[in-house]
């Protein structure tokens, strides 16, 4: 498994987020500054979560892209689009109720972007328990299961453990 990186692309309204690897918490940092810079753009169109090539994510990668779908749908009336051909990684976006928040294609597209590799944001402690916890809050928002699975990380996160 190769070690995750995180390719970003933007053209006019358009943004792409590319996942490759092994995507894990350590770079939640990184994704969650890219995120909100998309926020703070305020004229968006279009938003694409290339999952093509990622051999793993985590709950917290999974969370911050609930993060951002949300704020798309409430914020700019979008509904972003993720595409993931690996069946498993398929499994995880509908177990975690990610379906009802992306338009998830099972296949590929056209992808002749050029990307740009965010840097890996070494964070301290507390911002990365931050962006943890934050990410499994909206996590549990989405559905039971979610929401009995991260109780007891969401509350031993809130108390500093």
């Amino acid at each position: 498994m190769q070690p995750g990186k995180i390719l970003v692309s933007h053209h006019d309204e358009s943004y792409l987020i590319k996942l490759v690897g092994d995507v894990r918490v350590t770079l939640c940092t990184s994704l969650n500054n890219y995120i909100e810079a998309i926020f703070n753009d305020g004229h968006v169109s279009e938003v694409v979560a290339d999952l093509l090539e990622t051999d793993a994510v985590d709950s917290t990668t999974l969370g911050l892209l609930a993060k951002l779908a949300i704020y798309c749908e409430e914020h700019f009336g979008i509904k972003p689009t993720v595409f993931c051909n690996d069946e498993s990684i398929y499994q995880i976006l509908s177990v975690m109720g990610l379906d009802e928040i992306f338009d998830i294609i099972q296949g590929s597209h056209d992808d002749d972007e050029s990307y740009l590799e965010l840097s890996n944001i070494e964070s301290g402690v507390e911002e990365i328990r931050d962006r943890v916890l934050e990410a499994h809050r909206l996590l549990s928002l989405l559905n039971d299961r979610n929401q009995r699975e991260f109780i007891d990380l969401i509350h031993a996160l809130e108390q500093g453990g």
